[in-house]
Parts: C-alpha cells; structure tokens; sequence
C-alpha cells in the first residue's frame, strides 16, 4: 500500500483503503474487548464462573487480534514485521496458556498463568509500538517494546 493514509480520530492510518480500514475496525475492536476480557480474567476469582468466561472471551478476542494482525501486517509488509512477530509471539503464548489448563499438562498452572500473562503482555507492548513507532520516525521497535515484555521474567 502506497497510498498516505488518512487520520481518523485523530490517529494517523497508513492507508485510505476500504479492505485496509475494515480489517483496522476489526483489529481495534477485538483489541479493546480483548484488553477488557483480559483485565476481568485477572481479577476474577479463580474458581468457575467469571475467571474462565472472561479467559474465554480474552482467547477468542485474541483470535480476532492475531487474524486481523496476520492480514494488517501482510497489507503493510515489511512495515509491519514487528508487530508481525509480537502478534505470533501473544498467541501463542495465550494458546500455550490456554491449552495448559484445558488439558491438565504437568504443571500446567504455571503454564497457564505464564502464557496468559505473557500473552496479555505482548498484546499491550504491540500496542504501544505501534502507536509510538511511526514509519519515518526515528524508532527501535525492539527498544521500546523490550521494557514492558520484560515485565513476563519478574
């Protein structure tokens, strides 16, 4: 995509595309309910009921995220590639996360926690690389993006 975008909202979008700003809709509104699910999962109490509904609707909304990412970043390759590699990295470590629990791995409470938190993690620092690091700007995705990841070792 060549094209110069247009502002909407006051956000720069890298392109005018109706494809391009559809699949952008999609992507904004599965991250917002995945961001949303996530935050409910984690303070939920974690017994039946609201922890593993909310998990459910984060997982799912993260499909979403990874599907449209998958598409937004093939559009804008190789602009995108970064956020190509944080969108694989978040799902699957919420598939890590996921699978732990459905299918009882050895240690998988740990697994579980790690992958979704990980996960989470990685969904909020590829937001905040893509809203920080702009194409012309003077940016290292990977810089900016490594203090927040590096939150998943504490």
């Amino acid at each position: 995509m060549t094209d110069e975008g247009v502002v909407v909202l006051g956000i720069p979008i890298p392109s005018s595309s109706p494809i391009f700003l559809g699949i952008v809709a999609v992507h904004v509104v599965g991250g917002l309910v995945c961001t949303i699910a996530g935050i409910a999962a984690m303070v939920a109490p974690k017994r039946a009921g609201r922890h593993p509904a909310a998990g459910a609707v984060y997982y799912w909304s993260l499909v979403v995220v990874f599907v449209s990412m998958a598409a937004l970043s093939i559009l804008r390759w190789p602009h995108n590639t970064h956020l190509f590699v944080l969108g694989i990295l978040s799902f699957g470590a919420g598939t890590i996360g996921r699978t732990a629990k459905r299918r009882l791995w050895r240690s998988w409470l740990r697994l579980h926690i790690v992958g979704m938190a990980s996960s989470y993690i990685l969904l909020l620092t590829a937001f905040y690389v893509d809203r920080t690091c702009r194409s012309g700007d003077r940016c290292h995705p990977w810089r900016f993006g490594s203090c927040p990841a590096s939150l998943v070792f504490l």
